[in-house]
């Protein structure tokens, strides 16, 4: 008990809070990403493909398509899914203006989706615990940014089977540039980590695709395991794969036997490469030692 009361007030646990208060604000930020990313890249998307056919005499002219308000990740203001009202600040507070509606928007009574605290809260979560496991330094604030797109990426491709080059690419570059410093890992190791992570599933890829004829994963599986190899190091790689394939596994037969979805309904696995990258993150040294030496 005394050891409790000597570690709330010590000035790490301030720190804890100031990190848990500042995740959930992310969190109803990554809310918005999850939300409106995906429509706005599916908008872009559409007009240049309405462009090619366009340039190349296909169609007379790309078609308007009427949008009330032109839509980015900080306009429109945040608003009712339902009434499209704009919400008002107090009831824009994480959590808290969850609660006080008591789940229902103030103006059509409408509910709103428990989506939207579960992520904030999952945020706040998960970021305590990655503070918790380093020091106040610089490692682990990239290792919170880290999080954070890893909690976008897994939401957007569970809604939309879609891991955006928007976050996977940029993500890759800083994980590259953090480790040039050698903040998580060696320079060499995060280079051709993220050599690794693009080819090993690559190779995957085309692997069953000539045996099967099908496509088993999208090329944006290959680009955030490039991006986990760029910030975890190629040594990673190894036990983020067997992690994620496990889960994958044992999730999708699980789903089969309960009838929740087709034998060949494709499911995503992006949500297990960015969770097997995130245990990675914090115990990787821990469950290669334990490996090794469970084969020693």
């Amino acid at each position: 008990m005394e050891q409790i009361i000597n570690f709330l007030q010590h000035e790490y646990f301030i720190f804890l809070c100031l990190v848990g208060c500042l995740a959930i604000m992310v969190g109803s930020f990554l809310n918005v990403v999850i939300w409106r990313l995906p429509l706005m890249l599916k908008a872009e998307w559409t007009y240049e493909c309405f462009a090619f056919l366009q340039e190349h005499k296909l169609i007379e002219h790309i078609p308007s398509v009427p949008q009330a308000k032109p839509l980015s990740l900080w306009r429109p203001r945040s608003h009712c899914p339902s009434c499209q009202v704009s919400l008002r600040f107090y009831e824009n507070i994480p959590v808290i203006s969850y609660i006080f509606l008591r789940g229902r928007c103030h103006h059509c009574k409408e509910g709103i989706p428990l989506r939207y605290p579960f992520i904030e809260i999952l945020c706040c979560i998960l970021s305590v615990v990655t503070a918790f496991y380093g020091n106040v330094d610089w490692q682990t604030f990239f290792a919170l940014v880290f999080t954070w797109a890893l909690i976008a990426l897994t939401w957007i491709d569970i809604d939309h089977q879609l891991l955006p080059d928007t976050i996977t690419i940029p993500m890759l570059w800083l994980g590259l540039i953090v480790n040039y410093y050698g903040l998580f890992i060696p320079f060499e190791s995060a280079f051709f980590g993220a050599i690794a992570g693009y080819m090993s599933l690559w190779l995957v890829f085309w692997g069953f695709k000539l045996v099967t004829g099908k496509e088993g994963m999208g090329y944006g599986d290959f680009k955030l395991t490039a991006m986990l190899g760029a910030w975890l190091g190629w040594q990673a790689l190894p036990e983020i794969v067997l992690i994620a394939s496990a889960m994958g596994a044992f999730v999708g037969v699980s789903l089969i036997l309960n009838k929740r979805i087709a034998r060949q309904q494709p499911i995503p696995f992006g949500p297990y490469l960015a969770l097997a990258g995130w245990v990675s993150l914090l115990w990787g040294d821990t469950l290669r030692s334990w490996y090794l030496s469970s084969l020693a």
